[in-house]
């Protein structure tokens, strides 16, 4: 759960550090004061995209650092643990947003992209601002709340992974049906192609021989003029060749090692450098036999490279790739012309495969319709709880087996809703105010807390529209949020704010130059203060303070007879 944020220089918020514990935690204050600013410092840390007008005026950065305690939270530490982040069961987030715009992130002190940012906070908070619940309109959250809270992950993959088989030999099956359609000219033109390249012969690493025998025979002339040179310079001319000077000298030192014995050494070192220049001067003879001005072998070269290259931009492949190439072709050739035989293999595994997807899309839907029973049943009670008592959920699903396969199956789930008495369920988008939206929302979160695996959520502003003893029952349901998750609720309502387990204010400050907003944890006297303003008006009484006592009495009775917090 989310322990702590540190705030600085962000909006009208100039410093801020805040401490959370678990239950219901809602922030007051007047309007205009910063009460969202909060939550929208808390988005941006979890991977919200930013732009310099969040800096507050006058600073150079904005620095957001948010702790969460994950020690029960597997997902997360294992999210951490796999990134070769992890802090001992604590997370830290936090986000710097420069005047420029750019901005960085950081997990644990480790710099991350954006991305990773976004997927770590959805795993750590549910944040659900002012607009979240327009979000219910849409089928694709509609399929996710309802499978979320029937569990369905199991039955979710066995048709994922059905349906990933299913699409895999389709694409085959398509691609051969493709080919079969113009079976013929894609014969001839496989079977041209793989003449061709037979027809060449390339052997895998003849390209490199050949350029490199084309680089010697190019250089041929050169080679034999510069070696004949030097083949002259050490044995060829009688008298000036290095193996004449050396045996002259070494038949004088011959006659001196006999007057002076330390002449030994020299004279056999000449006679060994004697030996090493006959070996390199017969080695060179045999290299320069060998070497051929043969026109004939050089054009031959020539010819044969171009082949290649020719080829090779045909098919738009290296030289050296040529000799796959042609595998490549045969291959498909084989596979052409036994394609009557391979279509109907893979007519007969995508049958196979589409009766085992539908196998296993007929059970979801099966656990489907036994969820939306349940689910349809549970939010129309906390409907009716909230103000609208002849309200009415539904979760309408229709199977479509003849529909083509898709990844979540073959259902088309869509959820229902009616505010009125005698009035048919119909699509929610249609017939349900922003305020009825809100509340609706509100009952789906309370029927799916228990089961989530994210372990806090924050609530901005999701009580607009609503008060009197409606205001009271929302206050309550967000306390039964509270029993299973920490729940951070911005609200205006005091119904709902007597109901929390900690009560922080939010406060803007002018001096006529620098506005700056403040946030304090409110003791017990201060919270029955914060009430009465939020019941009274410009002046408050003694008798809504004594209203404001009565709230926060009847609220801490029913929490004592509720979770105990």
């Amino acid at each position: 759960m989310l322990t702590h944020i540190h705030i600085r220089n962000y909006a009208i918020i100039d410093e801020v550090d805040l401490e959370f514990r678990s239950g219901l935690t809602v922030l007051s204050g007047e309007t205009g004061a910063g009460k969202s600013i909060v939550v929208d410092a808390l988005s941006l840390t979890l991977g919200d995209r930013a732009d310099a007008t969040c800096v507050r005026h006058g600073a150079d950065k904005a620095d957001i650092t948010a702790g969460f305690d994950v020690s029960a939270n597997a997902t997360v530490a294992q999210w951490l643990d796999d990134k070769e982040m992890d802090a001992g069961g604590e997370c830290i987030v936090r986000r710097v947003i420069a005047r420029e715009g750019r901005s960085r992130a950081f997990v644990n002190g480790h710099n991350v992209p954006l991305q990773s940012l976004k997927e770590l906070g959805d795993l750590l908070i549910d944040i659900h601002g002012q607009q979240a619940h327009q979000s219910l309109v849409r089928r694709p959250v509609q399929r996710r709340i309802l499978d979320f809270r029937g569990g369905h992950s199991d039955e979710i993959q066995r048709v994922r992974d059905s349906f990933t088989h299913w699409r895999d030999i389709r694409a085959d099956f398509d691609r051969l049906d493709r080919d079969q359609q113009d079976r013929d000219a894609r014969l001839d033109l496989l079977r041209y192609q793989t003449r061709e390249l037979e027809a060449l012969d390339l052997e895998p690493g003849e390209t490199a021989q050949l350029e490199g025998e084309h680089r010697k025979l190019a250089a041929t002339g050169r080679l034999i003029e510069q070696g004949q040179a030097a083949l002259t310079l050490i044995a060829d001319d009688d008298m000036a060749s290095a193996q004449h000077r050396l045996s002259e000298a070494g038949a004088r030192l011959a006659d001196l090692t006999e007057v002076d014995d330390s002449l030994v050494e020299i004279s056999e070192l000449i006679a060994s450098a004697g030996i090493q220049v006959s070996e390199a001067a017969s080695a060179l003879s045999t290299y320069l036999s060998g070497l051929d001005l043969d026109p004939a072998r050089i054009d031959w070269v020539e010819e044969r490279l171009a082949s290649v290259q020719q080829l090779a931009r045909k098919h738009r492949i290296e030289p050296a790739q040529l000799p796959d190439q042609l595998e490549r072709l045969r291959q498909q050739l084989n596979e052409l012309e036994h394609s009557e035989s391979r279509l109907a293999e893979l007519a007969e595994s995508l049958a196979k495969a589409e009766r085992k997807y539908l196998e296993a899309a007929r059970k979801l839907h099966r656990c489907r319709i036994k969820t939306a029973s349940d689910v349809s049943e549970k939010i129309t009670s906390v409907m009716r709880e909230l103000g609208m008592p002849g309200g009415k959920f539904e979760v309408a699903i229709e199977y479509k087996e003849n529909s083509a396969p898709t990844v979540y199956g073959l259902d088309d789930i869509e959820f229902l809703v009616t505010a009125n008495p005698g009035q048919p369920p119909m699509t929610m988008g249609r017939v349900a105010s922003g305020g009825e939206l809100s509340r609706i929302d509100l009952a789906v979160q309370v029927n799916s807390a228990a089961g989530t695996l994210i372990p806090s959520m924050v609530f901005d502003e999701v009580d607009q529209g609503i008060g009197g003893g409606t205001a009271e029952i929302v206050g309550r349901k967000l306390r039964e949020l509270g029993e299973h998750r920490q729940v951070i609720c911005v609200t205006h309502l005091p119904q709902v704010a007597s109901q929390s387990h900690h009560h922080l204010r939010v406060t803007k400050l002018t001096d006529g130059t620098i506005t700056r907003t403040t946030i304090t944890e409110l003791k017990p006297d201060e919270r029955i203060e914060e009430l009465a303003r939020m019941l009274g008006g410009v002046e408050i009484t003694a008798r809504t303070r004594e209203h404001a006592r009565e709230m926060m009495a009847r609220a801490q009775k029913l929490k004592k007879a509720g979770s105990g917090k």
